[in-house]
């Protein structure tokens, strides 16, 4: 397989830079009119392809099974697809604030530090990637607040652009991860940020880029297909009796490495941490005679450990 394979021209007007939404305008009994915004995280388009006879549904259909031309199937139309006692598999990794924004002692340059994992708590040790990497050795103090109490000092070389940062911090350590947070924004990706008129990410943005079951902090972007899901959503299949199962995979630094080589099975892939744990096993256990597809690519990813979960041995074992 090769990678020019997959090259396309995709044009800037089809990146979606912020979520699905409206303006809703409503008018007071004075007289007055105001509005609001209205966030519809499942009305993106949904096309579906039927694997056996490779039939392509893009619209909605008639009462006689006619596709009707210009309505468009949307996510939510994902549950007419299945069944009850179908059984969904998420990833309930969470995204937190990584990408921050400091400048570098004695000259002031301007750097971004992009937080990938912590390495110890008790030493403040952190795995990033910063920007400039020519401009960051070894030695190097990083300010990231104006008051200077919050710093980082270069401890290692790991990659051309990564580094190993101790932060300099004398507290607790839930305290300093509050605190390191605080400091920090989502880790849009690039296409996103750059494509914007605002170079920086918004507070509403960590609510956007982090999908409704997140629930363990670990990511440094979010599972893309997960965030389709709005609550609304949920509880639709809650009520068609559709169950869910979760695993934990924490999205990390092979996101923002470009591939560099034609032949892809010479792509070096990172190491992500994942987690399947016994309750989920269970759940697919119970729904072995069903469905259980994967959201998301990682998901998918994980479908290589499913076999572990038709063992009840192995159930007890994860």
């Amino acid at each position: 397989m090769k990678l020019s394979q997959f090259k396309f021209n995709l044009a800037k007007e089809q990146v979606a830079l912020y979520p699905h939404s409206f303006t809703r305008v409503f008018e007071n009994e004075d007289g007055t009119k105001g509005s609001f915004q209205v966030t519809r995280r499942d009305e993106c388009r949904l096309m579906v392809l039927h694997k056996r006879s490779g039939q392509i549904d893009m619209f909605k259909k008639d009462a006689d099974g006619n596709p009707i031309e210009g309505e468009y199937l949307d996510f939510r139309n994902i549950l007419d697809y299945f069944d009850k006692g179908d059984t969904f598999i998420f990833n309930d990794t969470k995204v937190f604030p990584a990408r921050l924004y400091g400048t570098k002692e004695k000259t002031d340059a301007k750097i971004e530090v992009f937080l990938l994992r912590e390495l110890n708590q008790e030493m403040r040790l952190w795995d990033v990637l910063v920007e400039p990497a020519r401009k960051i050795r070894i030695g190097n103090k990083l300010f990231f607040d104006e008051t200077g109490s919050m710093v980082a000092e270069v401890i290692d070389n790991t990659t051309s652009r990564g580094r190993t940062l101790r932060f300099l911090y004398d507290c607790d350590h839930e305290e300093f991860k509050r605190e390191l947070f605080a400091l920090g924004e989502a880790p849009l990706p690039r296409y996103v940020i750059d494509n914007r008129t605002e170079p920086h990410a918004t507070p509403d943005d960590l609510v956007d880029f982090q999908t409704v079951f997140a629930k363990k902090e670990g990511a440094v972007t979010a599972p893309a297909t997960g965030l389709h899901f709005s609550r609304e959503l949920m509880k639709r299949m809650e009520i068609r009796g559709i169950h869910d199962a979760y695993l934990t995979l924490h999205c990390g630094l092979g996101n923002f490495n470009s591939i560099e080589v034609e032949d892809l099975t010479k792509h070096k892939m990172d190491s992500e941490q994942m987690v399947i744990d016994a309750e989920a096993c269970a759940k697919v256990n119970q729904a072995k005679a069903r469905r259980t597809p994967c959201f998301g690519c990682r998901c998918k990813r994980c479908e290589g450990y499913r076999d572990c979960c038709w063992h009840r041995w192995d159930v007890k074992r994860v």
